[in-house]
């Protein structure tokens, strides 16, 4: 099964927070868990990683905390996903350069490795924007859904 892992889906959700409150300056790691009901600690460390690849400003201080360095129509689920989490695979045969045992009669490295590209491309098509925007999130969750089917394998 496919999943966001806890990181990435707090890091998406403290982004969402980030864009629907465009009004204040800076929101602490512990303002956002405490809306949604998240460890803030686990969230402090996935916000100084989007801070250090650069999808976050941080502020330090009494007034501190953290705001996006961009429009959120700027910021792609795909962007965050990856600074948490490292790139996307489905299956350990499509990352790295390491032969695989089983390579020369495998039949699924390739039918996945176009279900991995289409999953990346919708995740590039979301913007945090969207995931404010609840129509157009629904909208990219039904094409995600529809590209999976067209590029499993049967």
């Amino acid at each position: 099964m496919l999943r966001l892992t806890k990181k990435a889906d707090y890091g998406l959700m403290a982004l969402k927070y980030l864009a629907e409150h465009p009004e204040t300056p800076s929101a602490s790691a512990k303002d956002i868990a405490d809306t949604y009901g998240i460890p803030s600690q686990l969230l402090a460390k996935v916000l100084q990683r989007l801070a250090k690849v650069g999808l976050l400003r941080s502020h330090a201080g009494i007034n501190g905390g953290y705001a996006l360095s961009k429009d959120a129509r700027a910021i792609t689920a795909f962007e965050v996903i990856r600074a948490i989490d490292g790139p996307l695979f489905i299956t350990s045969c499509t990352k790295g350069s390491k032969g695989c045992e089983v390579e020369p009669t495998c039949t699924v490295k390739e039918p996945l490795a176009r279900v991995n590209e289409s999953i990346a491309d919708v995740l590039k098509n979301i913007t945090v924007y969207d995931l404010v925007d609840d129509a157009t999130a629904a909208s990219r969750t039904a094409q995600l859904i529809q590209l999976v089917t067209i590029a499993a394998p049967n």
